[in-house]
């Protein structure tokens, strides 16, 4: 089954390997994709479905030095030659937007305020331009001024669009703005959008819905991480964990997105298949940073249930050609963590296709 046709949204994908939206900062300072990236989406465009690397709305939501942005015509401009050349391949391919909130440093946002939920900063450090410094404390994003944050997002999906992407998919997941709205711990307010699970999952709605009504719901997708404790997330408590994300899928379910995408490492487990069935629509499970996910895996969650298709990173970034490979039972390319992150072609574009 792991080979076979998926409806999503008005899209039928020719399989169900989905490649994971993988931050590999070599859009440059100007945060504009260039033939480098052109190239590396290209490569992969037999996956079913292709989600981007995170994409910022805004200036301020930039959370890496080297990301790319959806903010400028220069931005647009640059996404359109990579759909372009995924569908010149036959892909598809989803924009990941992404506000990074607090995971950030004003020197990564050009000087830009750093803002979260909350005036709580993550304990560690980040890269920036001139080196690591640690995580500022971010300004508490004022009630008046959620709406603005909502609509840098709708803009950055029209601007999608208007690239060509056949998608958003709205990141919720891995310590970034929507996901500091929905943890206890990154956010402590105490007006409508903080304190109870309803009112911490309120932003995160609200931006569905937003962005659903601009580009219609078969066009957004959204990705959720419960329980995934990364960049200074502590979702440790079951019953909330539980409370806040089953009024999250149970508020959206109604609007028929084109999928749920739930990051988490027990893809079959209990929460993360309670979820799937509220939801009720195209589920996608990615088993998580961890351990790699294997053919094996991937082709059981399907085939037993558990997902309509299967999000992949690590094996996806070392074999642009994953789809055969995994069909023919070919042996893989390794990936080189070393080359995960930052300039040039190495460990980006080099990974060598399957030769007969």
């Amino acid at each position: 089954m792991l080979f076979s046709p998926l409806a999503l949204g008005e899209l039928e994908l020719p399989n169900r390997l989905v490649m994971a939206p993988l931050t590999r900062v070599r859009a440059g300072q100007e945060g504009v994709p260039g033939p480098l990236m052109v190239e590396h989406y290209r490569q992969r465009a037999s996956l079913g479905l292709i989600i981007s690397e995170g994409t910022y709305p805004s200036p301020a939501g930039r959370s890496y030095p080297g990301q790319p942005g959806i903010v400028t015509p220069e931005q647009v401009a640059g996404w359109a030659k990579v759909t372009d050349a995924v569908h010149s391949e036959g892909g598809r391919i989803f924009a990941q937007i992404m506000h990074g909130g607090r995971v950030s440093h004003e020197d990564i946002t050009g000087g830009h305020e750093i803002v979260a939920p909350s005036a709580i900063a993550i304990d560690g450090a980040t890269r920036t331009h001139s080196g690591k410094q640690p995580y500022p404390v971010p300004r508490a994003l004022t009630t008046d001024e959620l709406p603005v944050v909502i609509q840098e997002i709708v803009a950055a999906s029209r601007n999608a669009i208007d690239a060509g992407f056949d998608g958003v998919e709205l990141h919720s997941a891995n310590g970034y703005l929507l996901h500091e709205f929905l943890a206890p711990n990154s956010n402590v307010r105490t007006d409508g959008y903080g304190g109870s699970p309803e009112n911490r999952a309120r932003f995160v709605i609200e931006t569905v819905h937003a962005v659903v009504a601009a580009l219609g719901a078969n066009r957004v997708g959204i990705r959720i991480s419960p329980e995934h404790n990364v960049q200074g997330i502590a979702e440790t408590d079951a019953g909330d964990v539980r409370a806040s994300y089953e009024v999250l899928v149970d508020t959206i379910a109604p609007l028929n997105l084109a999928y749920l995408s739930v990051l988490h490492h027990v893809p079959s487990g209990e929460l993360v298949q309670n979820l799937r069935s509220r939801f009720k629509g195209t589920f996608l499970v990615n088993s998580g940073f961890g351990e790699i996910t294997t053919r094996d895996e991937a082709s059981s969650l399907v085939s037993d249930g558990h997902a309509d298709a299967v999000v992949v990173g690590r094996p996806a970034i070392a074999n642009p050609d994953l789809v055969r490979r995994w069909r023919e039972g070919l042996p893989l390319n390794e990936p080189d963590p070393s080359t995960f992150y930052g300039e040039g072609a190495a460990g980006y574009t080099d990974y060598p296709a399957y030769q007969n």
